[in-house]
């Protein structure tokens, strides 16, 4: 008996006493000195050094970050508020601007979350295949591709310079607007796509039951979506966090702390323009508070993903 029958003999008994015949038999059947395996391990190198070659770079720069903002890392830092630029020697901390990213990005949240979950229920559960619904979905992902200074020059024309908003121009709340577009794709869409997972036989059995469409939505769909909704609502929050260009032509940047209702009316800093101003600053001690501001914004940002991934792999 030569060795081929003897491995087609061994090779039908593994099969017929186990279940998964086809990776026993390419186990058994593998060769890798032919062709076909010498090609895969060829692909599977060119695949793993593009991938690495895709990863460099964020690696570089988040490792350069971490490196030159640690450096700064203090209890001044976080609590005192950053000098004005001509002092080399001290220029102190960003704890407003910590505060006012947390502010303006609340603000575009508390504008664009109910919208944009309103905006999705719409398209999921009672639009859905209309020729308004497409047309609001088309403009959904064109606004997700308008670059964000779009954003700021819009709420600048219509907004900043009519002084609009109680005769305030540059103000958080308006910085908070132009944040909240470029929030309202992210939340549309996810939305949307988060509750066509849910299945019909909730609605059905909800329907059935006497309950309006209103509480099947509320009560039932909507619960049932929650974890991917959030999902979105996290990536877009993170999303707005970190824009620069919209809060430049908005909300400005301020010196001093917001602290009271009326502040919102007034420009207020965010650590994303104070990294702006301050890199193009000759002074070493502001340059080195942008760095600093960098670590603390890529932390948070950081936060914000993971906590998103998170719900991610829950609603899976």
């Amino acid at each position: 008996m030569d060795s081929k029958e003897t491995q087609f003999k061994v090779l039908s008994f593994i099969m017929y006493k186990s279940k998964n015949t086809k990776s026993l038999k390419n186990i058994l059947l593998y060769d890798p000195t032919s062709y076909s395996s010498i090609i895969n391990k060829l692909l599977t190198l060119i695949v793993t050094i593009f991938t690495a070659t895709a990863i460099l770079p964020l690696i570089l720069v988040l490792s350069y970050v971490v490196i030159r903002g640690s450096e700064q890392l203090n209890l001044n830092l976080l609590t005192q508020l950053p000098q004005p630029p001509g002092d080399d020697l001290y220029s102190g901390g960003i704890g407003n601007a910590i505060c006012g990213t947390f502010i303006v990005t609340g603000i575009a949240a508390t504008i664009a979350i109910p919208i944009g979950i309103g905006g999705g229920i719409y398209l999921a559960e009672y639009s859905k295949q209309g020729h308004f619904s497409k047309f609001i979905r088309f403009g959904t992902n064109i606004l997700a591709g308008v670059p964000s200074i779009i954003s700021g020059v819009f709420v600048y024309g219509t907004i900043v310079s009519t002084k609009i908003i109680f005769g305030s121009n540059f103000s958080a709340l308006a910085g908070g607007i132009a944040l909240s577009i470029l929030m309202l794709p992210t939340v549309i869409k996810t939305t949307d796509e988060g509750l066509k997972l849910v299945s019909d036989d909730l609605r059905k059995g909800s329907l059935s039951v006497g309950a309006s469409r209103f509480i099947t939505i509320t009560k039932v769909t909507l619960p049932a979506a929650i974890n991917p909704i959030s999902t979105g609502i996290l990536l877009s929050i993170a999303r707005a966090a970190g824009e620069t260009a919209p809060l430049i032509f908005t909300a400005l940047f301020s010196f001093y702390w917001s602290n009271s209702p009326q502040s919102l009316l007034e420009p207020i800093a965010s650590l994303s323009v104070l990294i702006y101003n301050f890199a193009l600053e000759p002074y070493q001690a502001q340059n080195e508070l942008a760095w600093a501001a960098s670590f603390i914004l890529v932390f948070i940002l950081l936060l914000l993903n993971i906590f998103a991934r998170w719900l991610g792999r829950l609603s899976r």
